[in-house]
């Protein structure tokens, strides 16, 4: 079967349906990010549940996830914490902070995740100057351009064997042959890292679109 063939929006169903199907609390946040007027860049369900099968994978206790938006990637994050640990979510828009606040709370995470105000840049080198305890897991889902300068500012705050995740590593930017916007540069600096095993995992988004996730395992 060719790829003009193929019903990208079918299978992405499926693969929600019968994998990553929403339950209220989930689909509640969804409405409520919504009805707040904040724009619908969210993760998808199949993402949001492949982000928590690789924090429990890796038996994660502490997560940074850099861009919170409305909570609905921390909600699916925090899901897979044991009942000691700690997420930490970094967002620069305080309507959007507050949003993600409510939804937390309304899903029984409150008391597990932080969201921290202010540009995530500052945020990481205040973060490297108080001697922040390193994370099993970071995930950068922010403004594209400085994905390089959070490749940077993560990695030291990464553990040895923890994952960085980067989404949108197959955005649309991507088909230009120079690739020099912020998220191609990103994925050459993480291809290049001998100290990181990196791969791209497509992600299907519906319809016609496909973009992906970057993992990298800090050796």
């Amino acid at each position: 079967m060719g790829t003009s063939e193929l019903n990208l929006q079918a299978l992405a169903d499926y693969i929600t349906a019968a994998f990553a199907e929403e339950d209220a609390v989930l689909r509640a946040a969804r409405a409520r990010m919504q009805q707040s007027g904040l724009p619908p860049i969210n993760v998808s369900p199949s993402e949001g549940k492949l982000l928590q099968v690789l924090a429990r994978l890796i038996g994660a206790q502490r997560i940074l996830e850099i861009g919170t938006l409305g909570g609905y990637s921390a909600i699916w994050l925090a899901r897979a914490l044991p009942p000691e640990g700690k997420l930490v979510t970094l967002e620069i828009d305080c309507h959007h902070a507050e949003v993600a606040r409510e939804n937390l709370a309304q899903a029984g995470l409150g008391h597990k995740v932080e969201v921290r105000l202010g540009r995530a840049a500052e945020t990481l080198r205040h973060m490297h100057a108080q001697g922040e305890p390193p994370f099993d897991l970071i995930f950068i889902d922010a403004d594209k351009e400085s994905y390089p300068e959070y490749f940077e500012l993560c990695l030291p705050l990464l553990r040895r064997g923890g994952l960085l995740l980067a989404d949108n590593a197959l955005s649309p930017v991507m088909r230009d042959p120079q690739r020099t916007g912020g998220v191609a540069r990103y994925n050459a600096l993480a291809a290049a890292r001998a100290d990181l095993a990196s791969i791209i995992v497509p992600m299907l988004r519906g319809e016609d679109r496909v973009d992906g996730l970057i993992l990298s395992l800090k050796l």
